[in-house]
């Protein structure tokens, strides 16, 4: 069970000051939340398969295909930065 002193040791971690009201408040729903976790542990899930993810997902692929390119001369018109015929990007290392 989660008491004040509990609540009030993990506000004093986190920086948090809080009345004798909210530790009484915080200390009931913690508990709250742990006692529906005893819920849950009283579900059979003998012969569910774990689910890493809420939806299931597939990885789709695609075949890789030639398709029409932008036009060099027409991109590097509108190009913020450019050194002759290429883009021009700031130093990073």
């Amino acid at each position: 069970m989660i008491d004040k002193d509990t609540v009030k040791h993990v506000a004093e971690i986190a920086r948090l000051k809080l009345k004798d009201e909210e530790l009484e408040l915080f200390a009931k729903q913690l508990n709250d939340i742990v006692d529906y976790f005893k819920v849950l542990d009283e579900l059979n899930v003998e012969n569910v398969e774990p689910s890493f993810h809420p939806v299931r997902t597939e990885d789709v692929m695609r075949e890789d295909g030639v398709s029409e390119c932008l036009d060099r001369k027409k991109v590097l018109e509108i190009a913020c930065h450019k050194e002759g015929d290429y883009f021009k990007a700031p130093k990073i290392m």
